[in-house]
């Protein structure tokens, strides 16, 4: 009987053990079919992810915010050629396409195989500072904020005598523009007449559309790059050209000579808006040098005299224009305005002497004064001392008798 029980027993554990051992088989392979099962899918998911964030890397790459405060960002659109690495210097000729679209989707200006040289604002400022950052070949967005675009002024064109707003005021663009070409140009490059005068007049117009906007540094800045391509020899007649194997005639020679002149006419100008007179006296020497009559230099040089407080110098040139120009109406103003200047001058002259003059009689007398009063206060010593002693005198005497008697 408890033999039975035991076998029984034993049989039993047995058999549950046995059943134990399969169920764990049986969990086993399901796991590790689950496991394979799903591998693939986390193997895909995986895949999937990383190739999102490479996608995000590139459009982080392909996005850069220039200035990192969001004014200026630049998005590739295009990437240049793997074979194409060059990027454009300061100063390199660059050849471009351009579109500029307001907010509103509006095109406001589209150029085809535009050149410029990087750096001398030919082009909207924010555009100039992308061109060193992009490759030949490449399409890229310009993002640009009205700082670096066409400001609180706008972009205002003359038609037909009337004017027409073309980019309003503080207005944030949006350009797409492509990168066609990038060239450092050297001398072989500059040596012929056109070219000379080509790019001197396209700096020195630029110069003028900058003044007009009251944007001085960078007028002066253009004309600085005009006389670079008209001018080699600080404005001096005699001087040799200075760039070898160039070939002028006389008349070519006497063009450029004219045309660096109005440049330096317009220099001096910009610099007397931002009141560098010692600048603008510099270059409007150079055109009286060459010109000694010229009536602009003269009248730009009567300005800076005034601004340097010779009223009587600035007066004696603008009498002199006057005289070359006498119908020159702004001349005569300007005249009438400085002799006024210089008599009110005068009289706050005299004033000022009259009061220096007065001042010096107050303390002319003052010290008068202190030197008389030292006597006075002698005299009274003296008194007071004879009074004292009279005193002590009769105080003496009334004490003898006293003693006495």
């Amino acid at each position: 009987m408890d033999t039975e029980k035991s076998s029984n027993s034993s049989f039993e554990d047995l058999t549950n053990a046995e059943d134990t051992q399969d169920i764990r088989l049986a969990a086993t392979a399901k796991r590790e079919s689950t496991v394979f099962g799903a591998e693939p899918k986390a193997k895909e998911q995986h895949e999937e992810e990383k190739k999102a964030d490479e996608e995000q890397e590139e459009e982080e790459e392909d996005e850069c915010d220039i200035l990192g405060n969001k004014q200026l960002i630049k998005r590739t659109i295009k990437k240049a050629s793997s074979t194409s690495n060059r990027r454009p210097t300061r100063g390199d000729l660059v050849t471009i396409n351009f579109s500029g679209k307001l907010d509103n989707g509006s095109l406001v200006e589209e150029e085809k195989n535009f050149q410029c040289h990087v750096g001398d604002y030919e082009i909207v400022q924010g555009l100039d500072m992308v061109l060193p950052m992009m490759q030949v070949g490449e399409v890229a967005q310009v993002s640009v904020d009205p700082r670096f675009a066409y400001g609180s002024t706008g972009l205002k064109i003359n038609k037909d005598d009337d004017t027409e707003v073309v980019v309003p005021p503080d207005s944030h663009l949006t350009y797409e523009i492509e990168l066609l070409d990038a060239k450092y140009e050297d001398f072989s490059d500059l040596k012929t007449f056109e070219i000379l005068r080509k790019y001197g007049t396209r700096k020195k117009e630029r110069a003028n559309y900058f003044y007009k906007r009251s944007e001085y540094n960078n007028a002066i800045h253009l004309y600085r790059r005009a006389l670079d391509f008209l001018d080699t020899r600080d404005g001096d007649p005699d001087a040799a050209f200075g760039k070898e194997d160039l070939d002028l005639s006389n008349s070519d020679l006497q063009t450029l000579l004219e045309d660096r002149l109005i440049v330096y006419n317009n220099l001096a100008m910009a610099q007397i808006k931002i009141a560098a007179y010692d600048a603008a006296l510099q270059s409007v020497e150079h055109v009286l040098r060459c010109q000694p009559n010229n009536a602009k230099a003269l009248y730009r040089k009567g300005r800076i005299l005034e601004g340097k407080a010779d009223t009587q110098g600035a007066i004696k040139l603008l009498q002199k224009v006057a005289t070359l120009e006498p119908e020159n109406r702004v001349v005569q103003t300007d005249l009438a305005r400085l002799l006024i200047k210089a008599r009110r001058e005068e009289h706050n002259e005299k004033e000022m002497y009259q009061k220096m003059l007065g001042q010096a009689k107050k303390m002319e007398q003052k010290a008068t004064t202190r030197q008389k009063q030292p006597l006075v206060d002698n005299s009274k010593l003296k008194m007071l001392g004879y009074l004292m002693g009279s005193i002590l005198i009769g105080v003496a005497g009334v004490a003898i008798y006293r003693y006495k008697y």
